[in-house]
């Protein structure tokens, strides 16, 4: 062999030799390495199927991917830091129902301190302003009072996170000031309030409920917390959610209904509905993404309003769906709701999903010469609300409402729902990489930590096509409900998932009670941006019956 072959033989030997060498460390170093197989295993989970050769072509631009998202990763994105992307629940063409601004209130009778003080825990927001305005009671007296009572029942409810004590009473102090002053701020001036501790407070701890944050501290005042301040309201407490907004179960343990402590207060407001049910808060903010102010206002017998999304800045509020979540009121009644509602309402620069739209509220109107829809299919299967529902649809039509059969468009909408495992998959998927998901409190197969990891595998293009359907949605529901001026629901069922996808805005008041004595309710439905008809026709149905007036024994 002449030395030229020899040393081409010599270089190709050792060639060989590298390469192998180099597989075999390969092998043992990039277990995690993309094939062919890998990639028949993960295309299961998408439904599709790939040839051989169309998954060897794939590698490449996969493994980009895959370094690509390790890449974002690495930014370690707060929960505060929204998409650049915005959801935009306005259809094509679509003409607000308010066409000016206005606000005015049903007239209010003298209100007089009761003779025996717990009734005082149960006035409405009208009453307690009037007490303070005409100043029968200070607030500083009426907020040790709400104070005292708070820290009452919370043993038995847990439906505070922290006290607010020193803010609240500094906040009541300089409320009595200036109403001695002559310098008064409106109906919520002086009243006590709470909030769901989603929303942070300068000063105080923002736990979302949840373990691995209990601790956490975000020192600036949500958007909202700063307009009650600006209408003179005084915070009293963080109140209790479920833990990272589900149900109500978070660190300190399980919320409980007031109407039978033996039972959790639904969520994941539980804290809002437990506190105002309990006559503990005149009212309280809560939110809602998939039902959380519909289920615990329902099992609570509170009134609650999930307004039109855009309507309220969630700017420090913990964002779980940035497509979804809604800020709210809690209260005892509509009216109430109103002049909540009225206070917080508005865009926001920082918030850059808050719409701009005008709202007309009279609490003075009836509901002669209203076109109300109705779910004519809901309202005719088999539910355990349907005498009372039922009982709701007549009344309307003894108080002069015109009802009107209507339908939801026929879609998929627990398909749809896909938004929303993927936007909290993104929200919270630090927990999922930290491993600290294992440290929340509930693990089953439907808590939280498991959608967080399962949300990790939904693809880009499914997320995408989820909202294209919601455009769908938007468009053909606006059809359906053209020529209503608001439409009528069971609180439970498609409509709920539907709306709160679409973006409308809900009203769920008690409606009667069941034969286990706890509270049932029916939900108000408007149109986008329609809260102040949704308003006024809830108000008429509610000053009409007597519902929302009861209250729990108290008896624990």
């Amino acid at each position: 062999m002449n030395l030229k072959l020899k040393k081409q033989v010599g270089i190709g030997l050792i060639a060989l030799f590298s390469f192998l060498l180099g597989s075999l460390w390969a092998g043992k170093a990039d277990e995690n390495a993309i094939t062919i197989s890998v990639i028949h295993q993960a295309s299961k989970i998408l439904g599709m199927s790939f040839t051989d050769g169309e998954a060897d072509s794939m590698i490449l631009e996969l493994d980009d991917q895959r370094k690509s998202i390790a890449d974002l990763q690495k930014l370690n994105l707060e929960n505060a830091v929204s998409p650049s992307l915005k959801f935009d629940p306005i259809p094509i063409g679509y003409q607000f129902p308010d066409q000016t601004n206005g606000f005015k209130l049903a007239s209010v009778s003298q209100v007089n301190l009761p003779a025996n003080k717990d009734d005082l825990a149960f006035y409405s927001i009208r009453q307690l302003a009037e007490l303070i305005r005409t100043r029968k009671i200070s607030s500083q007296e009426l907020t040790q009072f709400y104070i005292d009572r708070l820290k009452k029942y919370n043993p038995k409810l847990l439906n505070v996170v922290t006290f607010t004590e020193d803010l609240a009473m500094k906040q009541a102090k300089q409320a009595d000031a200036e109403i001695k002053a002559g310098k008064y701020r409106g109906v919520l001036h002086g009243i006590p309030y709470g909030v769901k501790d989603l929303l942070s407070v300068k000063g105080y701890k923002t736990t979302w409920g949840s373990v691995p944050y209990q601790n956490q501290v975000i020192d600036s005042d949500a958007t909202v917390v700063k307009r009650l301040e600006a209408a003179g309201a005084v915070l009293l407490a963080k109140l209790s959610l479920g833990e990272l907004a589900m149900g109500d179960v978070w660190f300190g343990g399980t919320t409980k209904n007031p109407w039978n402590i033996t039972r959790g207060s639904s969520g994941s407001s539980a804290g809002s509905a437990s506190a105002v049910s309990a006559g503990c808060l005149p009212f309280a903010i809560g939110s809602e993404t998939l039902g959380s102010i519909v289920s615990p206002s329902t099992e609570c017998g509170t009134t609650g309003l999930r307004p039109t999304f855009g309507r309220i800045s969630k700017t420090g509020a913990m964002a779980l769906s940035w497509s979804m979540d809604k800020l709210g009121p809690i209260t005892r009644s509509v009216e109430d709701c109103a002049i909540v509602f009225q206070a917080i309402q508005g865009i926001d620069e920082k918030d850059r999903s808050t719409i701009a739209a005008p709202f007309n509220y009279d609490g003075r109107k009836t509901m002669k010469g209203l076109k109300i829809g109705y779910l004519a299919k809901d309202f005719k299967r088999r539910y355990a609300n349907r005498a009372n529902d039922s009982l709701t649809l007549v009344k309307l039509k003894d108080l002069g409402a015109e009802l009107v059969p209507i339908e939801l468009p026929d879609l998929p909408y627990n398909a749809i729902t896909i938004v929303l495992s993927a936007e909290c998959g993104a929200a919270f998927q630090e927990l999922v990489i930290s491993g600290k998901d294992d440290l929340m409190v509930r693990q089953g197969k439907n808590a939280w930590p498991n959608t967080f990891r399962a949300a990790q595998f939904i693809p880009a293009a499914a997320y995408i096509n989820a909202n294209r359907a919601r455009s769908i949605l938007i468009e053909q529901l606006n059809q359906k409900l053209k020529g209503i001026d608001l439409y009528i629901s069971p609180a439970f069922g498609p409509n709920l998932t539907a709306t709160n996808l679409s973006g409308h805005p809900a009203l769920v008041l008690p409606n009667g009670f069941n034969s286990r004595g706890l509270p049932t309710s029916i939900t108000f439905m408007g149109q986008l941006f329609g809260e102040g008809k949704l308003l006024q026709a809830a108000q008429a149905y509610q000053q009409a019956t007597d519902f929302h007036l009861k209250r729990p024994s108290m008896a624990f």
